[in-house]
């Protein structure tokens, strides 16, 4: 009894060495091919810690968006709700002369709200999330150009702490550790991989499936929240996109978590999306660097991710691809 349950012990430590090493060697090999092509305008010190800076705003709203993608539910108002936060917790901030309790406050409660209109009305329309949440999504633009008047939400100077070291920093591995003690040492949690496995069997086990699906729109909503915190803060201002050009910020997250999922049989899902994210970051910007068109990158993003999540994931016969 006692050798089986070391033997089990030693392949989670090695399924998490070899997680780890693997994430490692994509930042480490990205990194390499672009200072090799571009030595003079890349990688430096100081460039990767601009990229480590970015990959930190994503990060944070990633671990949070998690919980949905894990369940196999997808959201397409990402862009939306961080737009949408940024502008509601800047206002609160100035307008109200709320300072930073105002910002914070403003953000992550508006960022949990839009988690809970989105899971609620996933489950009660019972219609795909990606649906629900692409529609919703216009409406959350709509909403953030009516309060910014048509224009850019601009963040007073004196409020933006969080835009730069260490500011950005505890506010992000304050994220990072709430999501992993959530996922690892909660029933939130618990349930969460319970229904993403099997939700037919979750539900015999009398657990409510849609309860927690909710919950599990509204944690991805509270951390995008803090996303919108740090992306304000950094980028100044905010300006209102409407026709769904929010979406563009869907893309970062949402390939973090595919890098968590593909990571998740290693124990290791959240530092797999923080680790994920950065190596992302220095794709981006080592295509910057080149002068490439976005296009080129999106596309080599994509493929890179396809490539690393197929040689991760192993699928057994019989198996259902979700």
């Amino acid at each position: 009894m006692g050798s089986s349950e070391s033997l089990s012990a030693k392949n989670k430590l090695s399924g998490k060495t070899m997680g780890f090493l693997v994430l490692f060697l994509l930042v480490i090999v990205s990194w390499g091919i672009f200072k090799v092509i571009t030595p003079s305008n890349f990688g430096s010190p100081k460039n990767l810690l601009s990229y480590f800076e970015a990959s930190l705003m994503v990060s944070a709203g990633a671990v949070g968006f998690y919980f949905v993608m894990v369940m196999g539910m997808f959201d397409f108002s990402i862009g939306a709700n961080i737009m949408l936060s940024s502008i509601v917790g800047t206002v609160v901030a100035s307008r109200f002369g709320l300072g930073y309790f105002g910002l914070i406050a403003g953000c992550i409660l508006t960022g949990a709200i839009v988690g809970l209109l989105n899971g609620f009305l996933y489950v009660k329309l019972h219609i795909p999330s990606m649906i629900v949440t692409t529609g919703l999504a216009l409406i959350y633009e709509a909403i953030a150009s009516y309060i910014a008047g048509g224009q850019s939400a601009t963040l007073p100077s004196d409020l933006r702490a969080f835009g730069s070291m260490p500011g950005n920093l505890i506010l992000a591995v304050i994220a990072f550790l709430a999501a992993y003690l959530l996922l690892n040492y909660t029933r939130i949690g618990t349930y969460t991989y319970a229904i993403g496995s099997d939700e037919f069997v979750a539900k015999n086990m009398g657990i409510n499936v849609n309860k927690y699906k909710v919950l599990a729109f509204v944690i991805s909503g509270a951390f995008f929240g803090v996303e919108a915190i740090l992306t304000i803060s950094y980028g100044s201002s905010m300006v209102a996109e409407t026709g769904m050009l929010s979406m563009s910020r869907n893309f970062y997250p949402t390939m973090g978590c595919f890098l968590g999922l593909a990571m998740k049989k290693n124990g290791i899902p959240i530092p797999a999306i923080i680790i994920g994210e950065f190596f992302l970051q220095i794709i981006y910007y080592g295509f910057v660097a080149l002068g490439a068109p976005t296009a080129v990158n999106d596309v080599i993003s994509g493929l890179a991710l396809l490539v690393i999540v197929t040689l991760t994931t192993k699928t057994r016969k019989g198996d259902i691809v979700k």
